[in-house]
């Protein structure tokens, strides 16, 4: 009968080497706290982690562009309420101009501050966002939206289009509103007699009425229809204003749909990825018995020889 201790010798050691790498994989995921450290360790659970991952990384690419345009939507209706500030100012001045007790040095002084404030319009029909961007100007977003012409006319040089910006898989919002959507035109006439003029157009024709170099009488007519206009111009940045304001609440509707879905996200991530602490220190420390009841056990096992086995 032929007896060999290389067997057992064999047993021995693989035993012993098998349960130091589990026990330097258990250290490692103590260390990395996470569940799988190679794709190869668990193919099916990497690869839920790595869509998981590429999910929650659409989710943060939408929600910095929601933060974009909530932060431009803002700074329109920002702009809007001001317009909207100055507009009722300057109907305030021209019903006061348009009373018969107004002297001539008067009106003049009333026409200065309208001038005032028409420019005041016109910068803020020409607001930019932090980016340089002009708000009004459509798609021609790095082109001035209302530009002043040589003989003081004022022209509107960006487009209509509306752009939007995807803030979920089946989700868009408006990012821009056109310049003439909230600085509207006026309608003279009716029918076939019916003439658009622009903002600033019906404004300068309002001012000019009230006061105009070398002109001692107002004209009232320009005037009461310049006042009525006002009310058409008003309008229109109102309800431009009121239209930001939906925008920017569906923005934040949209915003806290978000935050779930990542919230959901990250606990589903959470649920495959991290590691449960108390689980893996336990088995850990049963790995550790383990390895020294292998070690104790290779011990003996290489002490023994034919000799041995003889006596």
């Amino acid at each position: 009968m032929q007896i060999s201790t290389s067997l057992l010798f064999e047993r021995a050691s693989t035993q012993m080497n098998a349960v130091q790498n589990d026990l330097a994989k258990s250290q490692a995921q103590i260390a990395a706290r996470k569940q799988v450290l190679n794709p190869s360790d668990a193919p099916d659970q990497a690869g839920a982690i790595a869509r998981l991952k590429s999910v929650i990384a659409r989710q943060d690419s939408y929600s910095a562009t929601l933060d974009s345009a909530q932060t431009r939507l803002e700074n329109e209706s920002t702009t809007l309420g001001s317009a909207s500030d100055v507009l009722i100012r300057m109907k305030e001045l021209a019903i006061q101009a348009n009373s018969g007790t107004q002297s001539n040095i008067s009106r003049q002084a009333i026409a200065t501050e309208m001038k005032g404030l028409r420019n005041q319009l016109l910068s803020l029909a020409n607001s930019q966002d932090t980016s340089g961007n002009y708000i009004f100007s459509g798609s021609r977003s790095r082109t001035q939206a209302f530009a002043s012409q040589s003989d003081g006319t004022v022209v509107y040089q960006g487009d209509q289009t509306r752009t939007s910006v995807a803030v979920g898989e089946q989700r868009t919002v408006n990012t821009n509103r056109p310049g003439t959507s909230a600085f509207v035109r006026v309608v003279r006439g009716t029918d076939s007699e019916a003439v658009g003029v622009g903002f600033f157009q019906s404004i300068d024709e309002l001012v000019a009425g009230i006061w105009t170099q070398g002109v001692s009488e107002p004209d009232n007519a320009a005037i009461s229809r310049g006042i009525g206009e006002l009310g058409d111009l008003h309008k229109g940045v109102v309800l431009a204003q009121a239209e930001s304001g939906t925008d920017l609440r569906v923005v934040e509707q949209q915003g806290a749909a978000l935050d779930s879905t990542k919230i959901n996200l990250q606990t589903a991530l959470s649920s495959v990825e991290d590691l449960d602490y108390a689980s893996a220190i336990t088995k850990m420390q049963q790995q550790l018995l383990s390895m020294e009841a292998a070690q104790a056990s290779f011990g003996k096992i290489s002490q023994l020889s034919l000799f041995n086995y003889i006596k």
